[in-house]
């Protein structure tokens, strides 16, 4: 059995539009890293984290990659005589609205399961992706998890239990995400949210859901483009992103089908039509955010099938 694995997962897309805790989809890039050596020694540690600017703690159970850890040894019921070293490359920016807390977490137990001889399938796996979501928001979501363990596109139907169904993506659609230079808590943005809604609210919102679905599953642009909105969360969080709506008209107008927040923000989305089409709005929202001097990164991504992958050293 091998003693040492490099293993990845992507950067998620949550919520995406209208599917607030129950969308979500895996980019190409970019994403976390991990390094693992299995020890003869119990415990967990973590040696280093690079990338994080000495902001993310090094005790085991105050850091996704840690519980994850745990939990996996834990499960295999290898805690008592095995331990793990990891060591973490932070490539997603914290507090980004781009899965950061799921991609470390998902893999290190996608890098551990490869060094076991994976005796346990992905969906045994996310339950314990979930539970260290807890440790970075305080509730056990998977909208970002689910994505970045399976990859591709996910709607997450229950969460008692977990019923994770796989959508079919259209193979031209693009993601532009442009990500600011601010940081948004995702405990803090689900704390403004209101715990009651209008019903004529949640039925247009489930008419958009049901649209958005059986668009990815027809193709069909049109459609997709009108089920982008959202009348429950972007109202509320878009308070947290600098010139948000103005950022949503500039893609829209430069081609986007749609513009919406990333998980909790700052991060902003936008699915297009093609890959050309998807630098035209980066350019058109990166021009808005170079003109009021904030800066901001950009990524172009197809939507990721794969997920979590081992790295040859």
């Amino acid at each position: 059995m091998r003693k040492r694995v490099r293993a990845f997962a992507p950067a998620t897309v949550a919520n995406v539009s209208c599917g607030f805790d129950i969308f979500g989809f895996a980019m190409e890039y970019p994403g976390d890293e991990v390094k693992l050596t299995l020890t003869n020694t119990p415990g967990i540690e973590i040696r280093r984290i690079i990338g994080d600017n000495g902001r993310l703690p090094l005790e085991a159970d105050k850091n996704t990659a840690g519980v994850a850890a745990r939990l996996f040894l834990e499960k295999m019921n290898l805690h008592k005589e095995t331990g793990v070293s990891i060591e973490l490359i932070k490539n997603l920016p914290l507090g980004s609205g781009m899965g950061s807390s799921a991609a470390s977490a998902v893999a290190v137990l996608y890098g551990l399961n490869h060094l076991f001889q994976s005796p346990l399938q992905r969906t045994e796996l996310l339950p314990f992706a979930m539970e260290t979501e807890r440790t970075a928001c305080g509730s056990a979501h998977a909208d970002n998890a689910a994505p970045a363990l399976f990859g591709g596109f996910v709607l997450i139907r229950s969460y008692f239990p977990p019923d994770i169904i796989s959508l079919p993506v259209p193979d031209d659609l693009y993601c532009c995400l442009i990500h600011p230079d601010i940081e948004v808590n995702t405990g803090s943005a689900r704390k403004i949210l209101s715990p009651q809604i209008k019903l004529t609210d949640a039925v247009t919102q489930m008419g958009n859901v049901a649209g958005f679905v059986a668009a990815l599953c027809k193709s069909d642009y049109d459609l997709l483009s009108r089920s982008m909105e959202d009348v429950l969360i972007e109202p509320v969080r878009s308070r947290l992103i600098p010139h948000y709506f103005e950022l949503k008209e500039e893609a829209l107008k430069a081609g986007a089908l749609g513009c919406n927040i990333a998980g909790s923000g700052p991060s902003v989305f936008a699915l297009c039509r093609s890959e050309p089409i998807a630098y035209q709005v980066s350019e058109a929202m990166k021009d808005l955010y170079d003109k009021i001097n904030l800066k901001s990164e950009i990524y172009i991504s197809k939507i990721n099938q794969q997920g979590p992958k081992i790295l040859e050293d």
